[in-house]
């Protein structure tokens, strides 16, 4: 089975910032590969301009959110460093059982990769102007440099919600069917672990499972 895998555009983003922006991105997918009835929830941000779907499913907005816990304690243990989020749907078959291998497997069919740049900017130094006695507000000046940052992701953000949109309507053949009482495709989310090679290797695993995936940026 091929996998198709999108790689969503890089998103710098501050500490604070990051639990808004996987709900919205994780949640966006989810919805859009949603199955049977569902019951759309609208969720306004309120770190930027931006309104996005959830399935209205508690169990899963748990789930999601237990992995972004999970996900801002590893920053918080690697600061400044480039991070990657995997939310993949599989499918469950049955195998015949040897010394080896279990009963059941998963084939992998749909991977995204959600990329963060989580950043740090320093505060400005309160000082005073060469050619007056005038005192530079630091407040102001770092004010204005957060609304651009938070201005240039709020755009990054709908782009990703895009590139999510325009994937999910391009990329149906893959899709497995089931059955209709079933409401979402099984998925699993993997984030960094302390070891980064841990999660390389999960990686890899898949790949060797699912055969080549096919690549959309």
């Amino acid at each position: 089975m091929n996998c198709e895998v999108c790689h969503l555009k890089e998103l710098e983003v501050e500490h604070f910032q990051i639990r808004e922006v996987l709900r919205c991105i994780l949640h966006t997918i989810v919805f859009h590969r949603a199955l049977g009835l569902v019951r759309p929830k609208d969720v306004e941000l309120g770190l930027f301009d931006i309104t996005y779907v959830q399935c209205g499913d508690v169990e899963l907005e748990k789930k999601i959110d237990e992995k972004i816990d999970h996900f801002i304690s590893w920053v918080e243990k690697h600061p400044n460093k480039k991070s990657q989020i995997c939310l993949s749907f599989y499918e469950v078959k049955n195998k015949q059982a040897s010394w080896f291998t279990n009963k059941t497997e998963r084939l992998y069919w749909e991977e995204w990769y959600i990329n963060l740049n989580v950043t740090q900017h320093p505060r400005a130094h309160l000082g005073k102007s060469h050619h007056s006695k005038k005192v530079v507000d630091p407040g102001e000046s770092e004010s204005e440099e957060r609304s651009v940052r938070r201005a240039a992701l709020e755009a990054s953000i709908q782009e990703v919600m895009f590139q999510i949109i325009k994937f999910v309507n391009e990329k149906k053949d893959h899709v497995p069917s089931i059955s209709e009482s079933i409401i979402y495709f099984p998925y699993e989310i993997s984030i960094p672990s302390s070891s980064d090679s841990t999660f390389g290797m999960d990686i890899f695993k898949r790949m060797l499972q699912t055969g080549h995936p096919t690549m959309l940026s």
